[in-house]
């Protein structure tokens, strides 16, 4: 497809091509940041459309003093639905948004207490500079390596850091190759890294997630592992990977991840239940996991149940607490992808998103407050300009 542009009422933009035409991309990025006052940008590439270094010339070349966070994808969310190997820029205005983005470095091996030693004080000054209550709507959004194995202590180190500011995001995939991820934070390239983002605005704004599962009655223990890798290798002290067949009815020759999606494991965490999703099988029969995993954990097999059903009534409830949706900046695990193509509803959720105006990317893992979550779309909507302003929560 040719590149396309979206204009939201409040003044955003996203840019988006699926064909790989960098050259109109970047044509129509120059075209806007001489027509209109941006102060920050988001974009998100499939690694099978350019590279990160494509990116960093394209910024530097049509949009040099504009500030940027960039991540590579397992999927993009365009204004014109669910969609591959694309890349989508959303530009923010200056008169509704105030932006500003830090790099937490090298998190998997830094304390819990120095990251949110370094948040608190990145909080501090943008509050200071940009101030808080009124109404000003305030929160943080995350982009992690997906890659990493860090994102759980990162994730609840951040939550500390920022206090009382309400945290949303995602990780960065690679077209589910699971090889390098790659973010970017102002032309400079990085990964095993975090991106933490702060904004203001004025608009309303309404943070949320959804999910489809439900437990069943099958119980799984963590017999062996690696926590650092986040590798199983024994459930009830037999293989995990075959198992996890066996008590999901499949073969453990064939687990891919459209069994993984259709089975997906929960654990539960002060009352709720939050996925702890398989990412491959190795070939020693032994399961790597996109979130932390540990010895004793007691993990539950669940049933996806009506994807399109929760999601229409989730982007429902959204729309009648902001009276209007400007548009949604979502961030939705890659397995939500993978189960919608098998239960058939892709086009279904796509036409959802495309009608609730959602954009935004596939992901290895979400953010959501303190937890790093799977299986799972956790997001922000914006409501239209206006006098009043909504809570950011």
């Amino acid at each position: 497809m040719a590149t396309k542009t979206m204009h939201y009422d409040c003044a955003a933009t996203c840019i988006y091509s699926e064909d790989g035409g960098q050259e109109q991309l970047a044509a129509r990025l120059r075209e806007e940041i001489v027509r209109n006052a941006y102060g920050f940008a988001l974009v998100y590439f499939s690694k099978s459309a350019c590279t990160a270094d494509t990116i960093v010339r394209m910024m530097a070349g049509e949009a040099p003093d504009l500030a940027y966070a960039a991540c590579s994808t397992a999927g993009e969310i365009t204004p014109d639905g669910m969609t591959e190997g694309s890349i989508q820029i959303i530009l923010f205005p200056k008169s509704q948004f105030a932006i500003e983005g830090l790099r937490l470095s090298s998190t998997s091996q830094r304390s819990i207490q120095e990251i949110a030693a370094e948040v608190s004080a990145f909080r501090a000054g943008f509050v200071e500079k940009h101030g808080e209550g009124g109404n000003r709507n305030l929160f943080a959004m995350s982009l992690m390596d997906g890659m990493s194995y860090s994102e759980e202590a990162t994730t609840a180190a951040i939550h500390w850091g920022l206090d009382d500011l309400p945290l949303l995001g995602g990780s960065a995939g690679d077209d589910l190759n699971f090889l390098e991820t790659s973010l970017i934070l102002n032309g400079r390239v990085f990964r095993g890294n975090a991106i933490l983002l702060l904004v203001a605005t004025q608009l309303p704004v309404h943070i949320f997630k959804t999910d489809n599962f439900v437990p069943t009655d099958k119980k799984l223990v963590v017999t062996r592992s690696e926590p650092s890798r986040r590798i199983v290798h024994e459930l009830n002290a037999a293989p995990a990977a075959a198992v996890y067949a066996g008590i999901t009815g499949t073969d453990p020759a064939t687990l891919n991840p459209q069994s993984f999606a259709s089975h997906p494991l929960v654990m539960k965490v002060g009352g709720e239940y939050y996925c702890r999703s398989i990412q491959k099988v190795n070939g020693d029969l032994s399961l790597s996991f996109f979130c932390a995993i540990d010895d004793g954990i007691v993990l539950t097999v669940a049933e996806p149940t009506g994807m399109a059903r929760s999601t229409e009534s989730c982007l429902h409830e959204v729309g009648e607490k902001l009276g209007h949706i400007d548009f949604i900046l979502g961030f939705d695990c890659v397995l939500r992808r993978i189960d919608a193509r098998n239960r058939q509803v892709t086009h279904k959720i796509s036409e959802l998103y495309k009608e609730n105006r959602v954009i935004g990317f596939n992901t290895y893992g979400e953010q959501y407050r303190s937890l790093h979550l799977n299986q799972t779309l956790t997001a922000v909507a914006f409501g239209a300009p206006g006098p009043a302003a909504g809570d950011a929560g």
